[in-house]
């Protein structure tokens, strides 16, 4: 049974990736220094949170069935600290919640502790609207603001939001049967900062100080995109997400196109809050700040970093982009799929060589006199009992079924 188990839950956009990416590449070096990462694959605490919550993703359903049974099992066995991280835990029910400490060891000895790693709002509601954009949505900015603003939160937009970023209802539900200095709740700093100070916060609280971790390699893997490329990337859902199937997509669009082509255009004007919904976003993540102050958990940060930054001077709507930015955005789209194309027709034309060489060299090998006698000895063989007898013998020993 595990000493003690950290479950990172989200929420999404706070560095989550990079964490992920740290403790799958580091796993030998965290066994070496008691810590559990229990992983064969990079998405094995997600196919772990779809089993547990029993969510479709994308047709992974048949790969998550069992998933979280197994990695909770690996959990118990370890006699040491394990952790498990994935962002989309954040929208556990209680009962999902429930039966998830349970497997753990929660009450049976293993000490649960909870990590929550919270951004303000001025920056999450935008990139949610830019994570939505690459998995296929074709809803507007506005719309989608809407939708989260919509009190009822009756939409799927508004459901999810709310079920991955409403810090105190998220807390309240994961930290129902712990006490308060087993929550950890880790603050993003606010834009401009140094990179390594979110890193050591989640050092900090996942009990990583110390270890000799390799950070050096870890990426950050989930780029955000401007205000063209976003737009241009709506655009493209709208055109091809009648005919292309998820499993081009991912690579093609979300991977090639979005995180490998336009996240690198740094220049474009960054998406941002409107102007106008700051107040209403301000009162909201003051009653946060309250409410978490109240509760007295364990923050690694500063809570006045859920404050946000001021509204930006020169706000770019996404709705009505600058069109000679998507068209550059777009250009550069079309070069990097050019050069894809100009790269696979390459390989393809190298290996048929490779085949045709393979090919050529068995016909050759097949017009050998010894060939053509062995083989007529094997055809008159394999016609009668006795021959086909000896023929089984001969493979058994040789290990192979021609001559």
């Amino acid at each position: 049974m595990s000493e003690r188990v950290l479950l990172h839950v989200g929420t999404p956009k706070t560095g989550t990736s990079y964490v992920q990416d740290v403790l799958w590449r580091n796993r030998e070096v965290l066994a070496q220094a008691g810590i559990l990462y229990a992983a064969e694959r990079f998405d094995a605490h997600f196919l772990a949170a779809l089993d547990l919550m029993e969510l479709p993703w994308g047709g992974l359903q048949s790969e998550a069935i069992g998933a979280w049974d197994a990695l909770a099992a690996q959990v118990r066995a370890f006699d040491g600290t394990a952790i498990i991280s994935h962002e989309i835990l954040a929208t556990a029910s209680r009962a999902q919640i429930g039966r998830a400490l349970a497997s753990l060891g929660h009450g049976a000895g293993t000490e649960v502790h909870l990590v929550l790693s919270v951004r303000d709002l001025v920056r999450q509601i935008p990139a949610e609207w830019q994570e939505n954009v690459k998995h296929r949505a074709q809803l507007g900015y506005a719309e989608f603001l809407d939708e989260v603003r919509d009190p009822e939160r009756a939409t799927r937009i508004g459901s999810w939001f709310w079920g991955v970023q409403e810090v105190p209802d998220i807390l309240d539900r994961w930290g129902q049967d712990l006490p308060p200095e087993h929550v950890h709740v880790v603050t993003v700093p606010p834009p401009g900062g140094a990179p390594e100070v979110l890193w050591k916060r989640f050092s900090q609280a996942l009990g990583l100080d110390g270890v000799p971790l390799d950070l050096e390699q870890a990426e950050r893997a989930n780029p955000s995109l401007g205000v063209p490329e976003t737009t241009l990337l709506r655009r493209i859902n709208k055109r091809v997400n009648a005919e292309l199937p998820p499993a081009d997509y991912r690579p093609l669009v979300r991977e090639l196109l979005a995180h490998q082509t336009l996240s690198r255009r740094r220049r474009s004007p960054r998406l941002a809050l409107p102007p106008d919904l700051h107040p209403w976003v301000s009162s909201i993540s003051s009653a946060w700040i309250e409410e978490v102050e109240r509760r007295g958990y364990d923050v690694v940060g500063d809570l006045d970093d859920l404050v946000g930054a001021p509204p930006v001077e020169q706000y770019a709507d996404p709705d009505h982009p600058r069109e000679r930015q998507v068209a550059l955005a777009g250009v550069d789209a079309i070069k990097t799929l050019l050069l894809d194309d100009a790269r696979l027709r390459h390989d393809v034309e190298r290996l048929q060589a490779e085949v045709d060489d393979l090919r050529g060299a068995l016909e050759r090998a097949y017009a050998t006199p010894s060939y053509r006698l062995r083989r007529a000895v094997y055809l008159r063989l394999e016609s009668s009992w006795l021959g086909r007898t000896a023929l089984r013998g001969y493979r058994r020993v040789r290990g192979r079924s021609t001559p």
